[in-house]
């Protein structure tokens, strides 16, 4: 039988990473854990990996600018996000499943709840894709770039454009989910989600134009690295 596994419910152990609660973002402060440790013994569902999904996945689900259900092409200023996983000492992390949601060119992410913001829904796009990191760890996304949102955390709150990223290790017990931004936001400083973290390091979030990954005629480039452990690790999506 595993060794139990106990969960620390105060402060986050490294110090890259948001805290558990952050006041001006309000949701942690109701989402935090004010309970005693809680003793978890490790099941298969902890100790395996995604298995069967691996399998499933094809080029096309890399790709969110088309929808296989409509044959129709989605709305918005169509971008490339690629980048490598790498562990604490800069080697690749291949067979990484990496899976990413977002909102649509106006804001609007594809869910039932989400009405609270009138921004059109676009029918030629799901909003969600997978991919698996090849043998250099690197993977590599078509999409069209989100569109920014109010979402009511505090008077005249936006988000700035981002993309909501899930990576999965060897076992459902070690996953990354962090969000990339984009470089030159003036929503950055305002975003509390994004502040969250501390400030040496929010910048590891932060996706970078490269000319070099354009596609000509078609895409504008972003590169973005995700680093999993050590002192260069992305920081966890807070909340």
């Amino acid at each position: 039988m595993s060794e139990p596994v106990i969960r620390h419910y105060g402060p986050r152990a490294y110090p890259d990473h948001p805290p558990f609660s952050y006041p001006e973002y309000r949701s942690t402060v109701k989402r935090t854990p004010m309970l005693d440790l809680v003793h978890v013994i490790q099941t298969l569902t902890e100790t395996t990996g995604p298995g069967p999904v691996w399998s499933e996945i094809s080029t096309e689900d890399a790709d969110l600018t088309t929808n296989a259900g409509t044959g129709g092409e989605a709305i918005g200023e169509r971008i490339v996000v690629t980048g490598h996983v790498l562990d604490e000492s800069g080697h690749p992390v291949p067979g990484t499943l990496i899976e990413i949601w977002q909102a649509n060119a106006s804001g609007r992410y594809v869910h039932w709840r989400e009405t609270a913001f009138p921004a059109p829904l676009d029918p030629n796009f799901i909003g969600v894709g997978q991919t698996i990191t090849n043998e250099a760890g690197g993977y590599r996304f078509i999409t069209v770039k989100p569109g920014r949102y109010p979402w009511g955390n505090h008077p005249n709150a936006w988000r700035p454009s981002h993309i909501h990223f899930s990576l999965m290790g060897p076992s459902l017990g070690t996953r990354l989910v962090t969000q990339m931004y984009f470089e030159g936001d003036p929503l950055l400083p305002l975003d509390p989600i994004y502040n969250a973290a501390p400030p040496h390091s929010r910048q590891r979030m932060i996706g970078k134009y490269d000319h070099d990954v354009t596609m000509e005629n078609w895409a504008t480039g972003w590169r973005w690295d995700i680093v999993l452990r050590g002192e260069l690790t992305n920081p966890e999506e807070d909340g």
